[in-house]
């Protein structure tokens, strides 16, 4: 298909460029009217991390990524058997002189709570943050952990007597 040409005062020609009233509006009203049907954007929706969760012999492991947040913008509670993490990550400071044409990454408060089974060792759990990965271990009671049961030979072995 062909670009529609217009031509100009000077003769020349430039390819038209069609009117679009949605580009109008963001650029007018800094409103984008798709806005709320991008995933992860629209009203009410904040940063909520995605957490991955496994149990091991020795207990159980929370790991999230949690680029942006500050070890002091984070609370971690155990009441129980119930794990609740929550904090916050800020929002950059936006400076209105500067056009954005994309703006997706999320911000705000979140929390998020687990329900562990029971026989968990609250005494000593752990919790790391690093390179923006959090890392909370809770271990099982010793007596919850699988225990290795030994084999012993048996002295009923069979002897041919001559």
């Amino acid at each position: 298909m062909a670009n529609l040409i217009r031509r100009n005062d000077t003769g020349s020609t430039e390819p038209a460029r069609l009117f679009d009233p949605f580009e109008a509006m963001r650029d007018l009203m800094r409103w984008d009217p798709f806005a709320e049907l991008a995933p992860g954007r629209g009203p009410g929706i904040t940063f909520m991390p995605s957490f991955d969760v496994k149990e091991t012999s020795e207990g159980y492991v929370f790991t999230a990524d949690l680029p942006g947040v500050k070890e002091s913008d984070l609370e971690l509670s155990l009441t129980e058997n119930r794990l609740t993490i929550s904090g916050k990550r800020e929002e950059e400071k936006r400076q209105e002189d500067v056009r954005w044409y994309a703006y997706e990454r999320s911000y705000g408060s979140f929390s998020r709570s687990f329900t562990l089974p029971e026989g968990i060792d609250g005494e000593h759990v752990g919790a790391e943050l690093k390179d923006g990965v959090l890392r909370v271990t809770i271990p099982k009671k010793p007596e919850l952990k699988p225990k290795k049961i030994e084999l012993k030979l048996g002295s009923g072995s069979a002897k041919a007597h001559a």
